[in-house]
């Protein structure tokens, strides 16, 4: 497989976040022959409480804070979303950054890595449900790092050790569906 764009997309915008430590944790060690793999932080997106007049689904974007998170997740195949749990979900700013664009994220591939006092497990799920209505094929490997295992003093992610065959499992199930998924877009696009 060659030629694949995976984005890592970090979920959170709070202050403090742990969010951006795992990005960085995923894209150091995500491997594979030929896939590019890029941090993207929604934080650097600056959007606002979701702004768009029209529904995501018919891709007519009016700002141009939407047009250019769009053109920024249409580049990829795939994605590994970072999540952490707020209230037994995912992160608003998550929910609200999915929800600016539409046809952007359909027919790829993702996986999720996701953290909190019980791995996450709950916006984890959560999120499957989600991307599940975007048309986004979640693999079945999960990273779940725990706020009292992978994370020193709360405040510095350190991933144990056997957290790495984990996402190394998800990055090769990812790879392996985005490859797959491709040309199922490339006919749509044909018919478009």
């Amino acid at each position: 497989m060659s030629d694949l764009k995976i984005g890592i997309i970090v979920g959170s915008t709070r202050p403090g976040r742990l969010g951006i430590q795992v990005g960085n944790w995923v894209k150091d060690n995500a491997k594979a022959d030929g896939v590019e793999f890029e941090l993207v932080d929604i934080a650097d997106y600056n959007l606002p409480l979701l702004d768009e007049a029209i529904p995501a689904a018919a891709g007519q974007y009016q700002h141009e804070h939407t047009k250019k998170f769009a053109s920024k997740i249409g580049e990829f195949d795939g994605y590994i979303f970072v999540t952490g749990e707020y209230n037994h979900s995912i992160p608003g700013a998550l929910t609200n950054a999915i929800s600016f664009v539409g046809t952007e994220w359909h027919n790829k591939a993702a996986g999720i890595v996701s953290y909190g006092s019980m791995g996450g497990v709950r916006a984890n799920e959560h999120l499957r449900q989600v991307l599940a209505e975007l048309a986004i094929a979640d693999v079945r490997q999960n990273v779940l790092l725990s706020l009292f295992t992978d994370v020193e003093n709360f405040t510095t992610v350190k991933p144990a050790e056997m957290h790495l065959p984990e996402l190394q499992t998800q990055v090769d199930q990812v790879v392996a569906w985005a490859g797959a998924l491709r040309s199922l877009r490339v006919d749509e696009a044909l018919a478009a």
